[in-house]
């Protein structure tokens, strides 16, 4: 190797390094738990390197796009490391895609290699448009269609020794799929800096240990769980115990189970635990850390949980994929202080709301959340239009429209695509959210508009009630007519069992919209 090249490997920060340092630093200390398989720090180490020479071997290189799609496993842990020290970029696709939305990010993403599931190998050989190497991790036992190799041929590689590669600062090593709630999703490449410098807000700002116990059971194929806590946990050297999927039960136990002390969840989840009959029969008392994201959290929620589990720190992670994903952390001290609030921006992260026209503007006033941050995305992977467009002014362009406090707070007042314009006047979808939210018997409701032909746009909301709850749709109405001004209030309310949410939480309005889009039809202009 020349000179360069030598000093680049002493310097090196890759995502590739950062197991092999918690290892030499606690090498028998429990790094991993997945059901009766535990992994020391070591013996976690030793099997990313196995892995990255099985990879190795199957042709996979710096700059290749590796596609994982699976639910949590022991083996997407391995494989998205192993991918690292190769310099390969690890491609996570979300588990819940139906066949053609996994193949147009196959073959958006370029993906030279998949790994998927044994579960969901039939959902990927319908959606692949074109032969690739492909290898099953066997999940849950099922049957394996023909053609498929079994991951074991690159996890058990019977070859030692540290792997590296000499990667730039601008060589991605992962690229995440936007959640594509509005549109298409939308391939956003990150590199090791950009990835480190997000662990870090989240590590001084989330206030993070060496010390915890961590509970992962969001899907690893979002950047949330995956880069806001697993990542860290193993960069800090704490101890995981990782769950294929986010079961209420199951978690409860587990909190007991291993004096679990860090937990994620989205709103919606903390919810259903809040709801779930074990939450009062469990003992929770070592959980100290809870953290909320992914999408806004009722503030009624915020006072039930610090009334229910007094001893836990909250925080609100606030942020999105472009951002790797922390733009903002809302702290324990400032929960009920700030109900609402997104907090102040990241350690990393300079943030300002600005205008149409991209001006600041005054605080307190609404615009469009805008920020600069080494956390941020390299481009729109094979999109240089949307990736200037974002990028316009020097700023990253978040669509998410919000407001600072004189205290220097950040509020989200709406998705940009969400604010409602009905009658002439701006209606956020937020606050009406928050209004139903209120009300006794509601568990659930996203607000949204809809083509209408006398207000353009009507204020329609979706609800599903709390169990056992009798309350009608005339209730609703007049609930909201009586905490609502009038031009708010929802011009259609309906009650259903549940709203369609993506894997980390989100609620679809996108696919409430295409459902509903229609009701209004018939009515009078006048």
């Amino acid at each position: 190797m020349d000179t360069d090249v030598l000093v680049r490997r002493a310097r090196s920060q890759q995502i590739g390094d950062l197991l092999r340092r918690s290892a030499a630093r606690l090498p028998n200390k429990t790094a991993l738990v997945f059901r009766d398989h535990s992994d020391t720090f070591a013996e976690l180490d030793a099997a990313v390197d196995r892995a990255a020479h099985g990879l190795a071997v199957q042709g996979v290189s710096k700059g290749d796009r590796v596609a994982l799609f699976s639910h949590n496993n022991r083996a997407f842990v391995v494989l998205r490391f192993a991918l690292a020290r190769l310099g390969a970029i690890t491609t996570p696709v979300n588990f819940m895609l139906n066949s053609e939305d996994f193949g147009y990010i196959i073959d958006h993403s370029g993906a030279s290699l998949l790994i998927a599931e044994d579960t969901l190998c039939e959902v990927a050989d319908t959606g692949l448009g074109r032969d690739m190497p492909k290898f099953y991790i066997p999940h849950s036992g099922a049957q394996v269609p023909e053609g498929w190799l079994p991951v074991s041929d690159i996890l058990e590689y019977e070859k030692e020794g540290a792997v590296w590669t000499d990667l730039g600062p601008d060589d991605p090593v992962q690229m995440m799929y936007t959640s594509g709630t509005e549109s298409r999703p939308k391939g956003a490449l990150l590199t090791s800096d950009a990835l480190f410098a997000q662990y870090t807000s989240c590590i001084v700002d989330g206030e993070m240990t060496a010390d915890a116990i961590s509970l992962h059971c969001l899907p690893l194929f979002h950047c949330a769980q995956l880069d806001c806590f697993l990542s860290p946990d193993l960069y800090l050297g704490a101890t995981s115990i990782l769950h294929d999927k986010a079961d209420p039960a199951e978690m409860l136990a587990a909190i007991e189970a291993h004096g679990v002390t860090k937990l994620f969840c989205p709103p919606t989840m903390w919810i259903a635990l809040l709801r779930h009959p074990d939450f009062d029969t469990r003992d929770l008392s070592s959980l100290n850390a809870g953290y909320y994201g992914a999408a806004i959290m009722p503030t009624a929620v915020i006072e039930e949980l610090a009334n229910r589990l007094p001893n836990m720190r909250l925080y609100n992670f606030y942020g999105q994929t472009e951002m790797a994903p922390i733009a903002s952390i809302l702290r324990p001290e400032d929960q009920k202080r700030k109900l609402g609030s997104a907090g102040r921006p990241a350690l990393n992260v300079e943030t300002r709301i600005v205008d149409d026209e991209d001006n600041p503007v005054a605080t307190g006033e609404v615009g469009e959340i805008v920020h600069r941050s080494p956390h941020l995305i390299l481009q729109y992977y094979n999109d240089p239009e949307k990736t200037a467009d974002a990028f316009r002014g020097g700023w990253f362009h978040s669509g998410d429209l919000g407001r600072f406090d004189e205290d220097g707070y950040l509020y989200i007042v709406d998705r940009k695509k969400d604010m409602i314009k009905t009658g002439g006047e701006n209606v956020a979808s937020r606050e009406v959210e928050e209004a139903i939210f209120r009300h006794p018997d509601v568990a659930e409701v996203a607000v949204f508009g809809l083509p209408h032909p006398k207000w353009i746009e009507a204020v329609t909301a979706i609800v599903v009630l709390k169990a056992q709850a009798e309350t009608t749709v005339e209730q609703i109405n007049a609930y909201c007519a009586e905490n609502l001004t009038r031009y708010k209030a929802p011009k259609h309310v309906e009650i259903t069992d549940q709203l369609p949410k993506n894997a980390s939480g989100k609620i679809l309005k996108r696919e409430l919209r295409e459902r509903y889009m229609d009701i209004y039809q018939g009515e009078a202009q006048a």
